[in-house]
């Protein structure tokens, strides 16, 4: 009985030893890092920023992989479902996990189905005209669009993006009509915008800010509730003439719900490392972006108050998914 006991208790540490050895060699193969969104934009330029830096660092390629559609649900969905052993992230964003809830139903939970990693960056979005548009501030604008009830357009990166979200509040708030035309993602959404298609723009300062330096857009104003850095000079929405007017871009690393607690806290650090270099933090930083590089806790807090504020927003404004 004895040597039976001893036999099943060596098998039962031989059974163990390979799934240990595995946890504590992390990584040992490539990671996907999956985007919800189309490449390019400021989503695309932070996932592959932090993914450059996380392989020098952990020995394993960080491969970048845009899926988008949907409304970033078709990436979120995809890592929801896949193996919870820290191989498969996702950049997650105001749109997929906090915006989505409330929008429209999903085929996965944006809090129960994720392990939150880390709260990487806010930024605020710019409002933006072509240059032959004769407004040139925030009460300019919205005259124009009370002379012409429902014929001015908005674009965005898409429906459910921030920048949906803040051209309804800018009708809402100021008590005019303006159409609502998303784009496939923030580069076809500048495009259509750069073309003449329409009139109106909603899009990340990071994105934005050199074709305004260029001469090719004219920013009105920042939705954040300060002055971004990037541009001191341009005046909030608030400050403009639209009291309490607030959207911001945020973005938050995630892995499927379940991955062990220490594959977490190894992506969490190398995410702290990755926004500490400054190759990497300054570019981003000069393009209006906050870098944050919080907890796991403190993206999981920040994500709750996310989506309860834009469950109101959305409410109240009245918006849908079609």
């Amino acid at each position: 009985m004895n040597r039976r006991s001893a036999l099943a208790a060596a098998l039962a540490l031989g059974s163990m030893l390979p799934a240990h050895a595995q946890e504590a060699a992390y990584p040992d193969k490539p990671i996907r890092f999956v985007v919800p969104f189309p490449p390019g934009g400021i989503t695309d330029r932070i996932a592959r920023s932090l993914a450059h830096k996380m392989q020098e660092s952990m020995g394993q390629p960080v491969v970048v992989d845009n899926r988008p559609g949907a409304g970033a649900t078709i990436g979120s969905d995809f890592v929801a479902r896949a193996k919870a052993d820290g191989y498969t992230i996702l950049l997650g964003s105001h749109a997929s996990h906090a915006i989505n809830p409330t929008l429209m139903k999903l085929s996965y939970d944006p809090a129960r189905s994720f392990e939150p990693v880390s709260l990487l960056a806010t930024v605020p979005n710019m409002l933006l005209v072509k240059p032959s548009n004769a407004a040139k501030s925030l009460h300019e604008l919205i005259a124009q669009a009370r002379d012409n009830p429902g014929k001015l357009t908005y674009t965005s990166a898409g429906v459910g993006t921030s920048g949906h979200i803040a051209g309804a509040l800018l009708a809402t708030m100021a008590g005019v009509q303006l159409l609502h035309v998303p784009a496939r993602g923030p580069s076809q959404a500048v495009q259509d915008t750069l073309g003449g298609h329409v009139d109106i723009l909603f899009d990340s300062t990071a994105q934005s800010l050199p074709l305004v330096k260029a001469g090719k857009l004219r920013a009105l104003a920042v939705t954040s509730r300060e002055r971004s850095p990037a541009a001191p000079g341009l005046p909030t929405m608030s400050e403009a003439g639209m009291p309490g007017y607030e959207v911001l871009l945020w973005f938050g690393l995630y892995a499927p719900a379940g991955t062990p607690a220490a594959v977490v806290q190894r992506l969490h650090a190398e995410t702290v490392k990755a926004f500490a270099d400054p190759a990497v933090r300054d570019p981003l930083v000069q393009d209006g972006v906050q870098v944050v590089a919080g907890s796991p806790e403190q993206l999981a807090q920040f994500q709750r108050a996310e989506i309860a504020k834009y469950a109101k927003v959305i409410k109240d404004l009245g918006l849908k998914a079609d």
